[in-house]
């Protein structure tokens, strides 16, 4: 069994939050757009401004088709471009498989 992919993107918003929220309500669909993508946000309740952005993938080739997008397309290009803007520098990228048997799969 292949499992879910799960990228956390760990930042800092550059400005307040509602800018981050805005631009990602407007991105999401876009980032979702393929299918088997789910975006999420999440606030750190200890750390003002701290956030992790949560994309989960069906699977492995779906995670893979996305890279390829991420790279060439340039509506993705662009909207990461922004998305970088409203950061306080890079963020921290980390990428997962879901290994648990009874995983529920999107």
């Amino acid at each position: 069994m292949v499992g879910m992919i799960t990228l956390y993107l760990h930042g800092r918003a550059a400005s307040d939050a509602r800018s981050l929220e805005h631009f990602l309500a407007r991105a999401r669909p876009v980032y979702e757009a393929p299918g088997g993508i789910r975006v999420r946000l999440q606030w750190s309740l200890v750390e003002p401004g701290a956030f992790v952005e949560i994309m989960e993938y069906r699977d492995r080739l779906t995670y893979e088709a996305d890279q390829v997008r991420v790279e060439q397309d340039p509506a993705m290009r662009a909207l990461i471009d922004e998305w970088h803007t409203h950061l306080v520098g890079p963020p921290r990228v980390e990428a997962y498989e879901d290994v648990t048997l009874d995983g529920a799969v999107l």
